[in-house]
């Protein structure tokens, strides 16, 4: 009943602690850890022991899966050199360090510093993206933190276990170095192998239930095997969940990555909340602890501040040395943090370009320096420092420090400290033009393949009716373009008055199902098709709140838009009563039908768009054979080819 009633309080805790952060602002991480503090001085809160074997076996790999699977590998592995530049070589330089720093102070060998120092050395995966996504970090600055978060504990592991080894007898460099080669090739290998056997499996389930359960599964038969051959049993987790995660889209059904990103999200956010809570209740015991020891309160407070000055100096001083030097900090990077986010110039041509300037490198540098929260790796690994540890309950003490004062200092300042450097976050303007040029390229593909597919005996109204879906697909992401939250817009329409469709059904299946006139498995299939629907309608009106209208160019490749004029910042009335700005073609045949208007740049010509009825922009491309349009609408000013069908 104990345990049932631990869970309960932490599930409702972590979840009421959520909402607050939500409506108030903040870091849940912090005030997780705060709660859990305070509430361990209670009289009524019984004592809870953070078993290392239950984090380090039953919590961590769950969690680093959960991130591998959201984690791109193509971003990972574009900045590879970075990442293991701070997964790698930071954990170690951070363990010597402060290993070197306890020996001075504390009465205890090297190695046993050294042990300390791999402690406190990783930053926590979900305290560090949690604060980046929530600031709004450009997106290749989070990549990086990601995928260091994901990787350096295995690194800090590694370094643990042969300090530990060093302090009951004497280890080789030689030994060291095979060590870690063990560890680092036998995870990868382990992490490779069970994500192609699991993958095999995966293509022959067509259940979403039974995905979901080989997708729990899959971490712990990663991390199990890799830590019984004395592999890193973390990199095999990471290793798998990237690779599955890379191939969920060819290897799952569509149901099973819907109901895998669910439940996914819901483990994740109940552990994450969870062991941030457990983090706080271990305060008393672990202040408790520390201070019965001999070293005096004085001596103790010099330790854990010496340790946690150490940590957050050496982090700033290492990336401002090491990233520049990994290639980071430059043109990609500071594309980065001038606000694209990375993924723009990443893609094809066809999906445009940022083709902003670069930005200050320093910028990038000091956030990622400063980007430095510790968490439940740190806390865990400390608690599994053997009892004959010399002065072990002030080393788990100062790991305590570590991760609270990181919290603090550096979780709660990050934002100020982003917007004070002025690093502005992904531009959901310009996010909504490359959805568009995607969707346009998959629309191409779709209508390519139907041609290859079609029989004879195909109707040309069930074609048609495909073409025409496609196309309205394609006209709602365009008309993202035109003014952001533009309630006017065609799309927009059809989502509000669809949604009120889907109450009116949902409102008489519940008739139905209250007058026993059907059976309940036929009412419950019914009601999931309309939730399906509803949930596809409620993602795009979201997404459309948070577009805003393009303000800046993008870029392109083609000739056409590179010979075509610069596009103006007012566009001359062409047309209209009065010098009112409008169709001409719409205006000529007495009609005021458009939903937004471009203008040709080789004549001036203004039409309405496509999402309109008579698409008269298009109609004078395809007339005159004018290749580039360019957007009328106030404050923008981006342009489309209509001959490399490329956006500029």
């Amino acid at each position: 009943m104990e345990t049932a009633l631990l869970l309960v309080v932490v599930a409702a805790v972590v979840g009421g602690v959520e909402l607050l952060v939500r409506r108030t602002g903040g870091s849940a991480p912090l005030v997780l850890v705060l709660v859990g503090v305070v509430a361990s001085y209670l009289p009524f809160v019984p004592p809870v022991v953070l078993d290392p074997e239950l984090v380090l076996v039953g919590l961590l790999p769950p969690l680093l899966y959960a991130s591998a699977l959201r984690t791109s590998l193509v971003d990972v592995r574009s900045d590879l050199r970075p990442i293991a530049l701070l997964s790698v070589g930071l954990v170690a330089v951070t363990a010597l360090v402060v290993g070197l720093v306890i020996a001075a102070l504390l009465p205890v060998p090297l190695a046993v510093g050294i042990a300390l120092g791999a402690v406190v050395a990783p930053p926590d995966a979900v305290a560090a993206t949690a604060v980046a996504r929530r600031v709004g970090l450009p997106r290749r600055v989070v990549t990086v933190l990601e995928g260091e978060s994901l990787l350096n504990d295995a690194t800090a592991l590694v370094l643990l276990r042969t300090a530990l080894v060093a302090v009951a007898g004497a280890v080789s460099a030689a030994e060291v170095g095979a060590r870690f080669l063990l560890a680092a090739g036998g995870g990868v290998l382990v992490g490779v192998v069970v994500a192609a056997l699991a993958g095999r499996l995966r293509r022959r389930l067509d259940d979403e239930v039974l995905d979901t359960t080989l997708s729990f599964a899959a971490p712990f038969v990663a991390y199990l095997p890799a830590e019984e051959v004395g592999a890193s049993g973390v990199l095999a987790v990471v290793v798998t969940g990237l690779l599955l995660g890379h191939r969920s889209p060819v290897q799952q059904t569509a149901r099973s990555r819907i109901a895998e990103r669910l439940n996914w999200r819901t483990v994740q956010f109940l552990l994450e909340g969870g062991v941030f809570l457990l983090i706080g209740l271990q305060a008393s015991d672990v202040v408790g602890g520390a201070l019965a020891g001999d070293l005096g309160l004085g001596r103790t407070l010099l330790v854990c501040g010496a340790v946690l000055a150490v940590v957050v100096l050496v982090r700033l001083v290492y990336v401002a040395v090491a990233l520049p030097l990994a290639g980071l900090v430059g043109r990609r990077a500071a594309r980065g943090a001038a606000g694209d986010g990375g993924s723009a110039p990443e893609m094809d041509r066809d999906v445009g370009s940022d083709g902003r300037a670069d930005g200050p490198s320093w910028r990038v540098v000091a956030v990622i320096g400063w980007a430095g929260m510790r968490g439940v790796v740190t806390l865990a690994a400390a608690a599994s420092l053997p009892a004959s540890t010399p002065q072990r309950e002030v080393l788990v003490l100062a790991a305590l420090v570590v991760v609270g004062g990181t919290l603090l200092l550096q979780g709660t300042t990050l934002p100020q400290l982003v917007r004070a450097l002025a690093l502005p976050p992904p531009d959901p303007g310009e996010d909504a033009l490359v959805h568009a040029a995607v969707l346009d390229r998959t629309r191409r593909a779709a209508e390519r393949r139907l041609e290859q597919v079609r029989r004879e005996e195909d109707s040309d109204d069930v074609v048609d009716g495909l073409r025409e879906r496609l196309r309205r697909r394609g006209d709602v992401a365009w008309e993202r373009l035109g003014r952001g939250g533009d309630h006017r817009s065609p799309g927009r329409a059809w989502a509000r008055l669809r949604l009120e469709m889907l109450d009116a059904e949902r409102a008489e299946l519940l008739a139905v199902r209250d007058e026993g006139r059907a059976p309940d498995e036929v009412l419950r299939q019914v009601l999931a098709e309309l939730d399906v629907e509803e949930s596809l309608l409620d993602a795009a009106v979201a997404r459309d709140d948070r577009t805003g209208a393009l303000r800046a160019p993008v870029a392109g490749s083609c000739r056409h838009l590179r010979d075509a004029p610069a596009p103006a910042e007012d566009v001359v009335p062409a047309g209209g009563e009065g010098g009112e700005l409008g169709c001409q073609g719409c205006l000529a045949l007495g009609e005021r039908r458009w939903e937004h208007l471009r203008q040709c740049l080789a004549c001036g010509y203004v039409g309405c768009c496509d999402s309109s009825p008579h698409q008269h922009a298009q109609a004078h491309a395809r007339t005159e054979r004018h290749p580039v349009i360019r957007s009328a609408e106030p404050g923008e000013a981006w342009r489309w080819c209509y001959v490399d069908r490329e956006l500029g």
